[in-house]
């Protein structure tokens, strides 16, 4: 049976992102997490962690149409 929580540590492995990079996704509520135990220690749901992860791919398919048509309409690659 799979966890149905996992700590950051793991969330920043699976992303390969650092901790602190997880952890600012937590507190800006991008990621949403609870905290739990007496040291306080964040948990993310893994259905949770794996909507954000489509959530992240609709966004960057939506930039990447977005620049193809500033392109196609300016005939130069749009300025990052």
């Amino acid at each position: 049976m799979a966890r149905r929580f996992i700590p950051l540590t793991e969330v920043s492995e699976i992303l390969d992102i650092s901790a602190d990079q997880a952890y600012a996704l937590v507190r800006t509520g991008d990621l949403p997490a609870i905290k739990i135990g007496g040291r306080g220690q964040w948990r993310v749901e893994s259905v949770v962690l794996e909507e954000y992860i489509s959530r992240m791919y609709a966004e960057t398919r939506e930039l990447v149409e977005s620049q193809r048509r500033t392109e196609a309409a300016t005939g130069e690659p749009p300025q990052d």
